[in-house]
């Protein structure tokens, strides 16, 4: 029987009420300005966006872009440009949906599929959210290693002891979590902003990196760190994060008081998403600039990029900043994921579980193939680790992407925010271009064209 909070918002179009809101501990806890000057109202609504952009910046963006960087130096700039105006489409459409249907993509999903198809979508989502703790953890434990000489098998195990951080902010209030994502993220861009200055990049070349290059799709190595790029930017779990926490807001049920809604969440994910740009352009600058222009076309392992930029760049400050940045982009990320992982299970399977619970199980998940990578291949094993966990994303992303997209475009669910119809149009074209690189990788590693 449906409970009187379902039949509220109930909509046409949708195959069965929502219920019960993922994350219902905090929606709706926080109460945004309705009335006072612009750049208040809209800064009431900051926040979600900022959590989002952690996972278009985090240790596996670091991995692919290190190695883009230093292979083909500034060439694969395009790539981080063009999947991060993707990600941009993509999370004001996630915005969208949770402001118009009270509904994040995960229950969306749930509310429309048959059951089978709701179970398919579920486990494949739960295999994109253990690819990037995977990242995460072998992040964050090279960070420790460089920051406090930790050994890397260590460090992968003491990567399950964040769980008490994510108790601790969630205690504390989502107010909280969004403070500490921003002053770390701030963290993350100050170190890059200083390495980037002692570096001296080659800017007219930085500029034309940013244009297409044919050289992207008829290489199939540069391809491949092409779609790993795509997958570290444009991450399917982010989707589903974005569409819960948005609704940590009060949402009016007035359409006015939706649109101004829709309106603030937009520009909050678009700016963060902006930063993310700069501090994964960032990356891949930096490794072109210290790595590649001085030959060293071979530098994947974030041990072996510290350990090289005091040499290179003579200065004893960069690798301690770029320790500190990946420490950071460890633990913020490591927080998203866990929100996320709450979000897909609650959704699809209407499964709740303590946070502490789900934290452990999915990194339990991601420590072992890490442990036993670390274990047996030292850090190249996980460099390649990293950059395959990214591609295991960008595999996963049409499924999240084109439920998304046929949700807004319909106006039977939407109402009078469905997407126009240009948007949707756009948002089709992403999801058929990731999906055909997909297809193009998958080819490549069968026929042996790359490893």
């Amino acid at each position: 029987m449906a409970t009187p909070f379902a039949e509220e918002h109930a909509m046409d179009g949708w195959r069965q009420a929502r219920g019960e809101p993922a994350l219902s501990e905090v929606h709706g806890s926080i109460a945004p300005r309705r009335s006072g000057p612009l750049w208040r109202r809209a800064l009431s609504f900051m926040g979600p966006g900022y959590l989002v952009a952690v996972g278009y910046m985090d240790p596996g963006n670091w991995a692919t872009s290190l190695a883009g960087g230093s292979q083909f130096g500034y060439t694969l700039l395009v790539v981080i440009l063009t999947s991060s105006l993707m990600a941009m489409l993509l999370q004001a459409l996630a915005a969208r949906l949770a402001i118009a249907s009270g509904r994040d993509l995960a229950q969306a999903c749930r509310d429309t599929y048959s059951r089978p198809a709701t179970i398919a979508l579920w486990i494949l989502a739960e295999i994109a959210i253990v690819a990037t703790d995977i990242a995460e953890v072998i992040g964050t434990a090279i960070g420790i290693q460089l920051l406090f000489g930790i050994p890397l098998e260590i460090g992968v195990l003491i990567t399950a002891a964040d769980v008490f951080i994510v108790l601790m902010l969630q205690k504390l209030g989502f107010r909280w979590i969004e403070a500490f994502i921003i002053t770390l993220t701030a963290v993350i861009g100050t170190c890059f902003a200083v390495q980037l200055a002692l570096a001296s990049p080659d800017w007219s070349a930085v500029g034309v990196g940013f244009l297409p290059s044919s050289a992207v799709l008829s290489n199939p190595t540069m391809l491949y760190i092409a779609i790993g790029i795509i997958g570290a930017t444009v991450m399917p779990h982010n989707l589903y994060l974005h569409s819960g926490i948005v609704q940590t807001r009060q949402i009016a049920k007035e359409m006015p008081g939706k649109r101004e809604a829709l309106r603030f969440a937009t520009i909050d994910s678009t700016v963060a998403l902006i930063f993310a740009l700069m501090v994964n352009a960032s990356i891949l600058i930096l490794a072109a600039a210290v790595f590649n222009a001085n030959g060293r076309t071979d530098v994947a392992e974030l041990g072996d990029a510290h350990a090289l930029l005091a040499p290179l760049l003579g200065s004893t400050l960069a690798p301690v900043l770029f320790g500190i940045a990946l420490l950071c982009s460890g633990l913020n990320s490591t927080t998203t994921a866990t929100l996320a992982g709450q979000i897909v299970m609650e959704g699809f399977v209407r499964l709740k579980v303590k946070p502490w619970v789900r934290r452990l199980i999915t990194r339990a998940l991601a420590i072992i193939p890490a442990a036993l990578v670390t274990l047996w291949y030292g850090e190249k094993g996980t460099a390649e680790l990293l950059i395959l966990s990214q591609v295991v994303l960008s595999l996963q992303l049409p499924f999240a992407i084109f439920p998304l997209v046929l949700f807004t475009a319909s106006r039977r669910k939407m109402g009078e925010l469905v997407s126009p119809r240009w948007v949707s149009a756009l948002a089709i074209i992403i999801a058929l271009i990731i999906s055909a690189l997909n297809v193009k990788l998958v080819i490549d590693v069968l026929s042996g064209a790359v490893g």
